[in-house]
């Protein structure tokens, strides 16, 4: 692939994040069904399949980068999209069925308790980049792991409150919709809702194939096009890269939105994010590395902004804003110049 052109560069990386969103959108309809037939999520061991389902474009593109060496453009992706693929609530909120933020109309304090597993394992990970790279249990960086530890008690955590909660929430006018996609909702009928088991298990499989791929894809095309417009791996895995990545969550986003599966649109987007985080240990078993030892200043910038866009969604859901700006509610507002401006800031710090 060193020897494409520019254009042709583009063209490989549009069609594998156009092959991203069509593989993920069919990925996401066959595990909703498979999740309803085999009650995954009542599980614990099929709530980690399921993460790992939803975010198969970013293990795609973690290891196709881990092992090409581009340590940069892995640390980049995974950091830099918790802040991109927060703002595919921004386009969420503008789909909502209601003329209410998205935020008034969850209803529920669990996605506060899953933006909270976020701000934990990112915060993790920003310990983790100030660690010698020496450091290593085996071939990963002790804070690798003790992100998996926290993300998977968390896991347990949020389970636990979702099955026996041991409070009540009162939110007058909220519209939370299902709690979860197993429940069949009351007046659209799923897609896949009368297709055998497994020609759906066959839907899946293909998915996650053609994802696998497209993610091989997106990182190769993605490293030579950094390099090739100067701009330094961070900066493009967090942007253009990340961006490529989330076109899956804005699709079925959108689709949830629309249905007023309101609560659902928060937990997907803060579930991937934290469960992305974890993929650290993956980067550090393929390269023997420490790779967030490498993760440098610029990654540390992303760690943060995705940590502020998060808190301002998750302290929105308590507030609860009632107004709309433009179809959309000022919490999302505040989200856009923040990463405005945080991305601004980024080109500012040094990698």
């Amino acid at each position: 692939m060193a020897g494409l052109g520019v254009v042709w560069l583009w063209l490989v990386f549009a069609a594998a994040a156009a092959a991203t969103w069509a593989a993920g959108v069919y990925l996401s309809r066959a595990t909703d069904v498979l999740d309803a037939r085999w009650k995954l999520g009542e599980a614990f061991g099929g709530m980690v399949l399921l993460a790992i389902s939803g975010s198969l474009p970013e293990v795609a593109i973690t290891v196709s980068a881990a092992l090409q060496g581009r340590l940069d453009i892995a640390a980049g992706n995974l950091l830099g999209g918790i802040a991109v693929q927060t703002a595919v609530l921004i386009i969420c909120d503008y789909f909502v069925t209601e003329r209410k933020p998205l935020s008034y109309l969850v209803g529920s304090l669990i996605p506060v308790i899953e933006a909270s597993l976020v701000v934990g394992v990112t915060a993790l990970a920003m310990l983790g980049a100030l660690l010698p790279p020496g450091d290593v249990v085996g071939r990963m960086s002790p804070a690798s792991i003790a992100i998996v530890v926290v993300w998977l008690f968390g896991m347990v955590v949020i389970n636990r409150v979702r099955n026996a909660p041991k409070w009540q929430v009162v939110m007058p006018g909220s519209q939370p919709g299902r709690p979860h996609r197993r429940i069949r909702h009351a007046t659209v009928v799923h897609p896949f809702q009368h297709v055998s088991t497994p020609r759906i298990v066959a839907i899946f499989g293909g998915g996650s194939l053609v994802t696998l791929i497209a993610g091989v894809l997106l990182t190769q095309s993605g490293a030579l096009l950094a390099d090739h417009y100067g701009m330094g791996g961070v900066l493009f895995g967090a942007t253009v890269l990340a961006i490529a990545s989330a076109l899956p969550e804005v699709a079925t986003g959108i689709t949830a939105a629309r249905l007023g599966d309101n609560q659902l649109v928060m937990g997907d987007i803060f579930g991937g994010n934290a469960f992305q985080v974890t993929l650290f240990v993956v980067a550090d078993l393929i390269t023997g590395k420490a790779t967030l030892a490498s993760a440098g200043a610029q990654n540390s910038w992303l760690a943060g902004l995705g940590i502020l866009v998060t808190m301002v969604y998750a302290t929105s859901v308590i507030v609860r804003p009632e107004k709309n700006h433009f179809r959309i509610g000022v919490d999302s507002i505040i989200v856009l110049v923040l990463l405005v401006i945080g991305m601004i800031g980024l080109t500012r710090i040094p990698a």
